[in-house]
């Protein structure tokens, strides 16, 4: 299910961890792709070049199963390796509220951190995209206002994660040539509806730093956002906790203060 632990990654969380050390992190969460569509539609460039070899002739993304086995063995590898440093299973589970059922056997292994994730929307007949393919088809602020309108639909529709993910996915592709630069004011009602369902459920939004935004934690505190995680989306060990001191400097502005272990959410 979700995707196989790739070759290389054992390396790669080794060079994570070590950097974790090097720059005084108390703890690490890998949270692996949980994404369990069988295949969906992209256009040309718009998947990652190290996704391009699992794009078919017919234009669909057919990822290999998750490794589940693989990936524990590999954090119980890295915990041996560095016992000073807390390291935390966890996932990035894609479409919880159309997979609950399928994921149950992998998240029932012991998964310390389930965060939830939307990445793909309705195209055409059963098929799924992510934004930056819909851009290509549709108007863009069809594209965001879908997305904004999915949100809560996910949240009603599964109990099995516990963060809901970089809000701003579809913000990240907003296709800028042409319909101009992302105006964040234009769908305030949308961010602020999908945060008050995120709220009222009880679970925490990620600030992911991949790019800081303001109003992302000043509208979550203002309709009733408790929680909050940091989340710097590091796919290399260069990127980890990047902007994590801007990105608590802000949440601490907007009431948030940190838990007594430092894997807590951050709350109001």
């Amino acid at each position: 299910m979700g995707r196989r632990l790739l070759p290389g990654a054992l390396g790669a969380m080794d060079r994570i961890c070590a950097r974790a050390v090097q720059i005084g992190l108390p703890a690490v969460v890998f949270t692996e792709h949980l994404d369990l569509e069988t295949a969906w539609r992209v256009d040309d460039g718009d998947i990652g070049e190290h996704a391009q070899k699992y794009v078919g002739t017919d234009g669909l993304v057919r990822l290999p199963a998750f490794d589940v086995d693989g990936y524990l063995e590999a954090i119980d590898r890295m915990r041996r390796a560095y016992r000073g440093l807390r390291i935390l299973t966890g996932v990035e589970f894609g479409q919880p509220h159309l997979w609950d059922a399928v994921a149950a056997p992998v998240l029932a292994r012991g998964i310390d951190r389930v965060n939830g994730s939307l990445h793909m929307l309705p195209w055409e007949g059963e098929d799924r995209t992510e934004p930056t393919t819909l851009y290509r088809h549709r108007p863009a602020s069809e594209v965001m206002w879908a997305y904004l309108e999915e949100i809560p639909r996910m949240v009603a529709g599964s109990d099995s994660f516990a963060v809901f993910t970089h809000i701003d996915y579809a913000v990240r592709s907003w296709p800028s040539a042409t319909a101009g630069p992302f105006d964040p004011g234009a769908f305030e009602e949308g961010f602020r509806s999908a945060m008050r369902a995120i709220a009222g459920s009880g679970r925490a939004l990620e600030m992911n730093t991949r790019q800081l935004r303001p109003w992302i934690p000043q509208w979550w505190a203002e309709e009733g956002g408790r929680a909050i995680s940091f989340g710097s989306d590091a796919h290399t060990a260069e990127s980890l906790a990047a902007n994590f001191p801007e990105a608590m400097a802000m949440a601490e502005h907007f009431g948030f203060r940190e838990g007594a272990d430092p894997v807590d959410f951050w709350r109001r």
